[in-house]
């Protein structure tokens, strides 16, 4: 269906202490099935943001010409992340600055957002 992989950059909520990450490592894996379903070969990076986020990120960003990159909510709405969210733009922009850049509602709907800017 596309001419090239999707990455979705989000925070990996196995990393995040004192919560239960398994809803939100169910809705990843049902949002993996749902690129599956559409065809789209779909790369995940999620970083722990006690950790270099910003070169993980910049590290997979340049391993592939990606068409498309979907920043989770997880990065994107806490508003202590707003230096990384920013610093992710920045870096896709710089690092693949062919690819659209979506936005999820949900870790469920990557490919929805994905597709958005597939069309």
């Amino acid at each position: 269906m596309t001419s090239g992989p999707v990455l979705v950059v989000g925070v990996d909520p196995a990393k995040i202490l004192d919560w239960d990450p398994e809803p939100v490592l169910a809705a990843i894996a049902r949002g993996r099935d749902r690129f599956e379903e559409l065809g789209i070969e779909a790369d995940y990076c999620l970083v722990a943001l006690d950790e270099n986020a910003e070169a993980t990120i910049v590290d997979v960003l340049t391993r592939k010409d990606y068409v498309c990159v979907v920043i989770g909510g997880g990065i994107r709405t806490h508003e202590p992340l707003l230096e990384l969210f920013e610093k992710v733009v920045n870096r896709v922009r710089q690092h693949a600055s062919g690819a659209a850049i979506a936005f999820n509602s949900s870790p469920e709907d990557c490919a929805d957002a994905a597709l958005r800017w597939l069309r």
